[in-house]
């Protein structure tokens, strides 16, 4: 297994696996409405260099048209099936070169030496505050050298481990932007067991400790900083045959140069 992630903060990740780079969900922003970027630094402009991106779902802090803005043309870009009518902004960047394709759970595209497969995700993929449900939200497993589950936003499902199947590496949110986490989220507690469930041979958590509402730094502020950790205590506890790297922003691991 030869793939290295690389983290640079809420839930963008690189995947770098057969020469491919993969980025998840990029947010380069300091600031999304009433949000703002706590910790890490803002990615640096190779960030945005990819060979695909994958969006799992519509809200803002996912589907950001100025970051998807930043991609070079010919960029595959995958989204929920259903998204450019939901947000016309990406019919527009598909106009400036990006190669927009629209999936839902058990697609599959290729990239290069890799194959995507979509699958399910228990989360209100809307794009809040407007309209219907107009496009499911979506995870991803990224095959290559190794199988690479980006469990964008979801809570646990009963048949998560059979949709996602074996994977080598998952990363899994573990916290989000605000003190509370309502239906359709992973805490710590329950991205542990659902590591449990899918039994990779290594996890990411993701999703936490890079933005926080302005003006809430005195609220509940463990729940900023600390679900990394408590992840890491909580695996060890739920799936200890799994090894978890906690990354800082910025940093990256590969997970087989590390057993």
């Amino acid at each position: 297994m030869t793939v290295e992630i690389t983290w640079w903060g809420h839930a963008t990740c690189t995947v770098a696996d057969s020469g491919t780079r993969v980025l998840t969900d990029p947010l380069f922003t300091r600031r999304l409405a009433h949000l703002r970027r706590r910790r890490g630094a803002l990615p640096p402009p190779e960030a945005a260099e990819a060979d695909a991106v994958l969006v799992s779902h519509l809200h803002n802090d996912h589907l950001h048209l100025p970051s998807l803005g930043r991609l070079a043309p010919g960029t595959a870009l995958i989204v929920p099936r259903g998204a450019p009518r939901a947000v016309p902004g990406l019919r527009r960047l598909s106009g400036q070169g990006l190669r927009v394709t629209e999936v839902e759970p058990g697609d599959e595209v290729r990239v290069k030496d890799l194959v995507v497969r979509a699958v399910p995700a228990l989360h209100d993929g809307r794009r809040l505050p407007f309209g219907p449900h107009h496009a499911p939200a979506l995870g991803y497993v990224v095959t290559g050298e190794a199988r690479t589950y980006f469990a964008g936003d979801t809570g646990l499902f009963d048949d998560m481990a059979d949709a996602v199947g074996p994977v080598d590496v998952a990363l899994l949110p573990v916290g989000g932007w605000g003190p509370f986490l309502g239906h359709g989220h992973l805490d710590a507690r329950r991205a542990a067991q659902a590591l449990a469930r899918i039994a990779p041979r290594a996890a990411v958590p993701v999703h936490y400790g890079t933005y926080w509402p302005i003006g809430m730094d005195g609220v509940r502020p463990h729940e900023f900083h600390s679900p990394g950790d408590e992840f890491v205590r909580q695996a060890a506890r739920i799936a200890p045959g799994v090894a978890v790297h906690r990354l800082g922003h910025g940093e990256s691991v590969r997970p087989e140069a590390c057993r």
